[in-house]
């Protein structure tokens, strides 16, 4: 696509970025085909092509308007029209980059500012264990939309975490919700590779990975929150604590894993952080490429004599699209002895949770759940699981069938 940019973005890293983008589309619309919500809304300017039109127009001089920035926002950032494109166009990135630009001139209302600072802040602060605690004992008497981000009840188990040392070790990024919200997430991942001999550690220093504050408009405050761990990082990664050196960064949440994944190139200009930024993103893997490694530990440790459960399982887009991971937990999970099957149709679609969409998005958002949930229920199963947290706590909030990370059920069994 030929862009001539304005003065204003020649010469700009950002502007560098986006042509460069920009140069590798063709127009096909392929993209639009399987863009969740230009399916909901049937609007050219709600899919991808039009999108990367308007962000293309405002580069290029245009003045962004409202309209421009409700457009944009509606995106889910789901990035299946980067699975789809023939022409390996990055459009996750380039949305980042038009985001950046119209929220710089377009003024939201008051209402909207203050609920996106309110979410940018609260969801990475410390304070939101205790406001989720609050949520959790006061659950039945809040609105129903606040029971739909309140979980239930988890396990007694939930921060029960192996006290034992292995050779092995590795690091793993706790996340700044799941803890308060999900902590038996972390804790059945610690000791599920505890049973393989592999041990966990956690740096202190490190918090959100950075994707709440850059999707929300703060690109400063979200590269600052990926320095913030890599440095909490990088003496576990060079060998230099008492634990000793770890030999990958494991991500069981892969809205974070896909956002560490690219810390290398978010901060490819920075120089005093570009290279460690680097080596982070090649020790970062998702659980499910980490854990096939250890199968035949884990195969032991389950024997072969109880049946295993029947699973419906979601793929989250962070972890098919963003990661362009497929296949990795059904194959584990069906050499372990389980039934796991995706949804008949529409597998590779969002089910709406997408970071903060649900909230600043919330009729797209419940219409994408339910699509995902009728797309789900022929298979019957005895859990829906998931791998990512969001997804997790989309669904459940409409689901009778219980809804799980896939690790939880692992561990669950590996428990028993």
């Amino acid at each position: 696509m030929q862009t001539q940019l304005a003065p204003e973005f020649q010469g700009t890293p950002a502007g560098e970025d986006a042509e460069a983008i920009l140069r590798r589309c063709v127009h096909c619309g392929f993209c639009t085909a399987t863009c969740p919500t230009y399916q909901l809304l049937g609007d050219e300017l709600d899919g991808p092509r039009g999108r990367i039109y308007l962000i293309k127009q405002v580069l290029e001089g245009a003045t962004p308007t409202r309209s421009t920035q409700l457009h944009l926002d509606r995106c889910l950032t789901c990035r299946n029209c980067e699975s789809t494109c023939p022409s390996g166009v990055q459009y996750g990135q380039l949305l980042e980059i038009g985001r950046a630009v119209v929220e710089a001139k377009v003024e939201r209302p008051t209402a909207e500012r203050a609920t996106r600072w309110a979410l940018k802040e609260g969801l990475t602060s410390a304070a939101f264990g205790p406001a989720m605690k609050l949520g959790q004992w006061f659950r039945p008497l809040v609105p129903k939309a606040l029971q739909d981000k309140v979980p239930g009840p988890q396990p007694a188990h939930a921060h029960d975490w192996p006290t034992r040392t292995h050779a092995r070790k590795v690091l793993m990024l706790l996340g700044c919700v799941q803890p308060a919200m999900m902590p038996n997430i972390n804790s059945a991942t610690a000791r599920v590779l505890d049973a393989a001999g592999v041990q966990t550690v956690v740096a202190d220093g490190a918090g959100c990975c950075g994707a709440i504050r850059s999707h929300l408009g703060d690109h400063e405050g979200g590269l600052a929150d990926m320095r913030r761990n890599i440095d909490a990082w990088w003496p576990l990664v060079q060998g230099l604590t008492a634990a000793g050196k770890v030999e990958a960064l494991i991500m069981n949440a892969s809205g974070c894993g896909v956002t560490v994944k690219e810390y290398g190139h978010a901060l490819a200009r920075d120089p005093a952080y570009a290279e460690k930024a680097r080596r982070i993103s090649e020790l970062c893997v998702d659980l499910s490429e980490f854990l096939p490694g250890l199968l035949p530990a884990l195969q032991s440790r389950l024997g072969k004599a109880k049946a295993r459960a029947k699973l419906a399982y979601h793929p989250p887009c962070t972890l098919q699209h963003g990661q362009q991971l497929r296949g990795g937990v059904e194959g584990l999970m069906r050499a372990l002895g389980y039934t796991i099957n995706l949804a008949p149709c529409d597998s590779h679609l969002c089910c709406g949770s997408a970071g903060t969409y649900s909230v600043l998005q919330p009729e797209l958002s419940k219409q994408l759940r339910d699509r995902k949930l009728e797309a789900l229920a022929p298979l019957q199963a005895e859990a829906i699981v998931s791998a990512n947290i969001g997804c997790i706590q989309q669904l459940q909030s409409a689901s009778r069938t219980p809804v799980r990370h896939w690790i939880e059920v692992l561990d669950a069994d590996l428990r028993s």
